[in-house]
């Protein structure tokens, strides 16, 4: 069997990153946690695996401590814990459909801020593609998208989130140039889980699980979300365009659609089959669109 090749492995890296964060959901409604307190536990948890795996990895480049690398490694863990912490939030104050297709807009505002700082050319068929996966998001969600004033806070916090995890894939996405997967996911994750505990503990979350079961929960959301699902999507950063990758994540709506039915039993009929479907076929023009896009190498070696 012939292997596949560097861009071949980031796009299948990406999808599966982006089926394994839409079990995230799942696990934030049944551990008997804080919203916030949920994302404090998903980093807490994973950065020590994360951070002895990337001390034994090879070695960093020599810019590795620089000024710029610092301040986008904090940048990462900020935008990340401010996009956890109000997705989460949001999903309590509106409608868990509305949380989703609003936390998922964050394609709209990597690629016009790609084409800004970078000049990653975004083509009218990638816009097409855009539209497409953005309007599948819309169908696969259906009924249940809808204006209520009395969620405006939550629809409002969905969408800032969204911005924030724009933010969190550009900086991802310069960082993933020079330096590995393991040492991007360390970093940002302490400065999540720092950021988040004393904010979960003013809010007066409940942050200490009551049982092994709320335990395994919040390890699944560590190790199967956080450290696979995001690891594989980080890494593939290194050899796809941001706004491809932004995009290519809206499989998370579809993915976590699936997993609820599965797993909690809700609705999945021919509408969300239809929406799904029209997502793929958004990303995949997307895809083609962006095959022209060559993003800088990741140093050799590096994971």
């Amino acid at each position: 069997m012939k292997p596949l090749g560097a861009d071949a492995r980031a796009l299948l890296a990406l999808t599966v990153g982006a089926v394994l964060i839409g079990l995230a959901p799942i696990f934030v409604r049944l551990a008997d946690v804080g919203p916030i307190a949920a994302a404090f536990w998903r980093c807490a948890l994973a950065w020590p695996i994360l951070a002895l795996a990337s001390r034994y990895e090879g070695a960093v480049d020599a810019s590795g401590n620089s000024t710029a690398t610092r301040g986008l490694l904090l940048g990462a863990g900020l935008f990340f814990a401010a996009d956890l912490s109000l997705w989460h939030l949001g999903i309590g104050m509106t409608s868990v459909a509305n949380a989703t297709w609003l936390a998922n807009l964050a394609p709209l505002f990597v690629a016009p801020a790609a084409w800004l700082l970078w000049r990653e050319r975004v083509s009218s068929r990638f816009l097409l593609g855009l539209v497409l996966a953005l309007v599948g998001t819309a169908i696969l969600i259906g009924d249940g998208l809808r204006a209520d004033r009395a969620r405006l806070m939550g629809d409002a916090l969905s969408i800032v989130a969204a911005v924030f995890y724009a933010g969190y894939l550009l900086c991802v996405s310069q960082l993933r140039r020079r330096h590995s997967t393991l040492r991007i996911l360390s970093w940002s994750s302490a400065t999540v889980a720092v950021t988040l505990l004393p904010i979960a503990f003013l809010a007066g979350e409940k942050i200490l699980p009551s049982s092994i079961h709320d335990w395994l929960l919040l390890a699944g959301l560590a190790l199967l979300s956080h450290v696979c699902g995001q690891g594989l999507i980080a890494y593939s950063m290194a050899s796809l365009p941001a706004s491809f990758s932004a995009v290519g994540l809206l499989v998370q709506p579809l993915a976590a659609a699936i997993f609820a039915w599965v797993l909690l039993y809700e609705r999945f009929g021919w509408q969300q089959a239809l929406g799904g479907a029209v997502i793929l076929a958004g990303i995949w023009f997307c895809r083609m669109a962006s095959r022209t896009a060559t993003p800088a190498s990741p140093t050799p070696g590096v994971l």
